[in-house]
């Protein structure tokens, strides 16, 4: 990684508070290993008739904390790269198969050198915390980088992906960034 910044003075804004942030990454994620998480693997399987329906805003949750792998001290929430907005759904197919979730977030400058790393992070956070019904397409924004299209190719390209995680240099920041923003 590089160390001069990419954007070193970003416009940052005033997350919104939820009541529901912990609760849900305690009782829901896969990537919480600490003892916090209730009930065996058993508890989370997708066989089950009864299947909750996930939303936006619990999605959010679960990227808004991610720290920007330029600016550690800030989250993706107060650099408006990702909102709840940004984050849609497909309709389920007639089986509840699976579920496409798509997620769009907004780069802080068009030539963000940092975007494919942010966009693997939010991928794999989403990876790691959502059932197995669901399949995750990240992207930038439409117009708000200059390589959005190799952007998207990349991000959405499961062997990169595998690769980039086999990669222990870019584990240990992506972990980093999954902890989250440290002040």
């Amino acid at each position: 990684m590089s160390s001069e910044a990419f954007n070193p003075n970003p416009t940052i804004f005033v997350p919104t508070k939820s009541k529901t942030a912990a609760a849900f990454l305690r009782s829901n994620s896969l990537w919480l290993d600490d003892g916090e998480r209730h009930g065996d693997a058993e508890d989370y399987e997708e066989d089950s008739d009864e299947v909750e329906e996930i939303d936006q805003d619990e999605i959010f949750e679960l990227i808004r904390s991610i720290s920007d792998p330029e600016h550690r001290s800030m989250t993706l929430e107060q650099l408006a790269v990702v909102s709840a907005p940004q984050i849609s759904f497909d309709s389920a197919d007639a089986q509840r198969q699976s579920r496409r979730v798509t997620v769009e977030f907004t780069p802080t400058v068009p030539h963000c050198g940092m975007s494919t790393f942010i966009g693997l992070s939010i991928r794999v956070r989403l990876l790691r915390s959502l059932p197995n019904r669901f399949k995750v397409d990240i992207r930038v924004k439409p117009g708000s980088h200059q390589s959005e299209h190799a952007l998207n190719k990349q991000l959405n390209d499961k062997e990169r992906v595998a690769a980039a995680l086999e990669n222990p240099a870019l584990l240990e920041v992506l972990e980093q960034c999954l902890a989250g923003a440290t002040p």
